[in-house]
């Protein structure tokens, strides 16, 4: 589902996060970001991502990457397709194509970008931009965990369809090299409506 994160092995200490619906059922897909409570937070190392085109719709439709990460955008489709974005952390525009994509875009500021298609309006797509050093999708039960340094952690949520306030949509825990660490975000408010119909997206069927 386009979910890159940073996970090191040797550290002993697990940090998990899980997200709850109204009901008490799990949100899989939400965007979870993990910075350090107190001193410096170093961003992720960049990665080269790639978000392709086929059947009219981008794949994947959702990429979490960390700053200064490089996006290639092929066009494997049978029509061709002019991407554009209007998100101040990235504004660019890829002119009409099929095939071979141009250049990789990169993405040195954070923050969400959201992507669409001058020639099909049922295109969309996000790439969440951060500089958490931690981050990642929650799966099917809603959880999302990454080995980490004991210490205090601030969480941050995201999910294009949360209406939440953005108080509701982080919390802060201590992680422990013997107990680890949990926080349960659990929501308040219903999801908002699918904002395309009739077209399958990786946060819509939650």
């Amino acid at each position: 589902m386009g979910c890159l994160g940073l996970i090191r092995s040797s550290w002993g200490a697990n940090l998990q996060v899980t997200v709850l619906l109204p009901d008490g059922h799990p949100l899989g897909g939400v965007v979870v970001t993990a910075h350090p409570a107190t001193g410096p937070s170093h961003p992720a190392p960049p990665v080269a991502a790639v978000m392709d085109q086929v059947n009219r719709a981008f794949s994947p439709d959702l990429l979490v990457i960390p700053l200064e990460s490089s996006v290639s955008f092929p066009n494997s489709d049978s029509v061709s397709h002019q991407i554009y974005s209007f998100s101040l952390p990235k504004r660019f525009q890829l002119p009409l194509y099929r095939g071979k994509p141009y250049p990789p875009v990169i993405f040195d500021q954070p923050g969400l970008v959201t992507l669409g298609c001058n020639i099909h309006d049922e295109m969309l797509a996000y790439v969440i931009v951060t500089d958490a050093p931690f981050f990642g999708r929650t799966n099917t039960t809603g959880a999302w965990s990454a080995d980490v340094p004991g210490g205090g952690y601030r969480v941050s949520i995201w999910h294009p369809r949360l209406r939440e306030d953005a108080k509701d949509l982080q919390g802060e825990l201590t992680v422990t090299d013997i107990d680890g660490g949990n926080l349960t975000l659990h929501l308040a408010k219903p999801l908002k409506p699918a904002s395309l119909e009739g077209r399958p997206h990786s946060w819509v069927s939650y």
